[in-house]
């Protein structure tokens, strides 16, 4: 299929404007650094691979591949990245409480199945004997999404985290240690987690994290002076994904699988697996209250009053409402 055949497909609107561009001046960029993850297959890599973004933007746009959303906050920090899709919310509520000036532009995707930690299946543990985890070594990527999920899990189960050797890995890293069987447990998301549990199983599925209040998505991040100085070229570069998530939405397209499983580094089967789990919500949903018109900002601060009681962050922001610009998405809404 030729480039235009599959931005056509995509029905990203954006993406065909004549003449789309973005003007360059002082404090705007001629070309977009975007942060993503491999093994986290999403509709936005289908534009991606399109030059629907490129084209959308009247810009070159780079993708720099990371680990963890800390290394995200990182790299916007130095001025390295303008734009992470799909960072957690756990990293991102940490950097903004150490006083990092980002905000949140979109929500990226709900996954409360794919993000989870996995205990060694020789140690046969689970959520009937989970107190039997004290005394055990734990890989854990520090500051993210899976650390928020762990703690709120060893609180649920009361296994202090005191009786537990954390260890600060990365999911591919932690994978590896389980099946090496160097760790009892380990916490992920995506392709390692699907790794992980070729060794062992989880305590509680994505419907029971829920119960417990143990949300899981991802939003995509910007520094706030670039969102600020930058507001048109970030309403087209979310037009573009949203367009993208609509077109997965409505037919999940093979086509899309294909280009999305192959940025992602993963076979076809294990891209439609982990996008099996995956919510991708519209416009309309994610400004709605549940997410960023109060429950995402209500949300960040209850994740990081569970930080400063694990004693992993030394306090929390008051309020995170100044940590959500909808504005461009709004705009993006009305492309």
């Amino acid at each position: 299929m030729k480039l235009k055949s599959i931005t056509a497909s995509l029905a990203v609107a954006t993406g065909l404007m004549a003449g789309a561009s973005v003007a360059v001046a002082d404090g705007h960029p001629d070309e977009l650094t975007v942060a993503y993850f491999l093994e986290w297959p999403m509709p936005f890599q289908a534009a991606k691979v399109s030059g629907a973004y490129d084209e959308a933007l009247g810009m070159k746009v780079n993708w720099v591949a990371f680990d963890t959303g800390t290394a995200m906050s990182a790299a916007m920090a130095s001025g390295d990245v303008h734009i992470s899709v799909s960072q957690g919310v756990p990293p991102f509520v940490v950097a903004t409480s150490a006083g990092q000036d980002l905000q949140i532009v979109d929500v990226a995707v709900s996954y409360s199945d794919n993000d989870n930690c996995v205990v060694h299946s020789d140690l046969e543990i689970d959520k009937d004997s989970a107190g039997e985890l004290a005394g055990k070594k734990v890989a854990v990527p520090l500051g993210t999404a899976a650390h928020y999920g762990f703690l709120k899990q060893m609180d649920h189960f009361n296994v202090p985290l005191s009786s537990l050797e954390i260890v600060d890995m990365a999911p591919a890293e932690g994978a590896v240690a389980l099946a090496q069987g160097a760790i009892d447990m380990a916490c992920g998301w995506g392709g390692a987690l699907r790794r992980m549990k070729e060794s062992g199983n989880i305590l509680l599925t994505g419907a029971e994290k829920e119960e417990l209040g143990i949300l899981v998505f991802d939003v995509t991040t910007a520094p706030a002076e670039f969102v600020a100085e930058n507001s048109d070229t970030v309403a087209k570069f979310l037009a573009v994904t949203a367009d993208a998530n609509a077109a997965w939405n409505a037919s999940q397209p093979d086509f899309m699988l294909s280009m999305i499983a192959k940025d992602a580094g993963m076979s076809k089967a294990d891209a439609a697996s982990s996008l099996s789990t995956f919510v991708f919500p519209s416009v309309d949903e994610q400004l709605s209250a549940k997410w960023l018109d109060g429950g995402a900002q209500s949300f960040m601060k209850g994740v990081a009053q569970v930080f400063v009681d694990a004693g992993s962050i030394p306090s929390a922001n008051d309020s995170y409402d100044a940590n959500v610009e909808v504005g461009p998405l709004a705009a993006a809404g009305d492309m």
